[in-house]
């Protein structure tokens, strides 16, 4: 099965697909040991790869070559990867999915934002007149052959929210993201403004959407819900904090204790990605 389609029959046959945000093949190796799903976050990838945030910096090589990488590794793991606003131009736009595609992504999401963009949970965004987004959108749509192209909008007035959902629901992208979603009572109204089409929950720490579970979600209607940057936010957390401690410690490593990881337990879990360790059956078709 095409990655594709495997991600497509995941939405629509399991009760809510999360999916968790990596920012580089380190944190995808400890999140594969417990997630089937990927979420090429660009929040995450400006971050590690560019020490940078995320306000329009990242290049599309520079993602393509991360995602080749990560399927060479990852060979069943569903990898849907934010492609922004497509890097500005829709041919651009339409050659990124191709490359995609032929890597082994299993989707991409495509914002209605306009430069300088920003992340969706923060203010100031501002977004691109709706016929020029469908214009871009549709013509990934005629390019991909099997990729899951979700549709986000970052609008934050209730009407233009409302009138966009409606837009991205009538055409063929598989889902559709209202990114920065600020309510339960707005997650609702997108459910049913949207009708049929899956609905994607993007939820970030510190971010404007509220904490919800991922049974709390499915109740809502939810089908997707992506995870952009808790590997990321852990490991700022965990860096910091085991720096601060060496340098009480005056440079003394701290003892191995149970549970501890040093150079074994960093190998067991780095040698699971070579990838003639990996059955020939489980390589995702592409």
């Amino acid at each position: 099965m095409r990655p594709g389609q495997s991600l497509r029959n995941d939405i629509l046959d399991t009760p809510i697909t999360p999916l968790i945000g990596v920012f580089d093949m380190f944190s995808a190796s400890v999140a594969a040991q417990h997630f089937n799903g990927f979420f090429v976050s660009g929040f995450g990838f400006a971050a590690s790869y560019y020490g940078l945030p995320d306000i329009g910096f990242i290049a599309w090589p520079d993602i393509v070559n991360f995602v080749q990488r990560l399927r060479l590794a990852f060979p069943k793991q569903h990898l849907l990867v934010d492609i922004d606003d497509g890097y500005v131009d829709p041919e651009v736009a339409c050659h990124v999915i191709e490359n995609l595609e032929a890597i082994g992504a299993s989707g991409v999401i495509l914002e209605d934002q306009k430069r300088p963009r920003k992340c969706g949970h923060v203010d100031g965004k501002q977004i691109l007149p709706l016929e020029e987004y469908l214009e871009k959108l549709e013509m990934v749509l005629e390019t991909r052959r099997d990729l899951v192209v979700v549709a986000r909008t970052d609008a934050t007035e209730e009407e233009e929210i409302l009138r966009r959902a409606k837009a991205l629901a009538s055409t063929q992208a598989d889902v559709v993201l209202i990114d920065g979603v600020r309510s339960v009572d707005w997650i609702k109204k997108a459910r049913d403004v949207i009708g049929d089409k899956p609905l994607l929950f993007n939820q970030i720490a510190g971010g404007k959407s509220p904490r919800l579970s991922l049974p709390e979600l499915e109740a809502l209607g939810v089908n997707v819900a992506i995870y952009s940057t808790p590997c990321l936010f852990a490991a700022q957390s965990a860096i910091d904090t085991a720096l601060l401690e060496l340098k009480r410690a005056d440079g003394r490593l701290p003892e191995m204790r149970d549970g501890a990881i040093g150079v074994k337990e960093s190998l067991e879990l780095l040698e699971k990605n070579i990838s003639r360790h990996h059955p020939k059956d489980e390589l995702v078709g592409v």
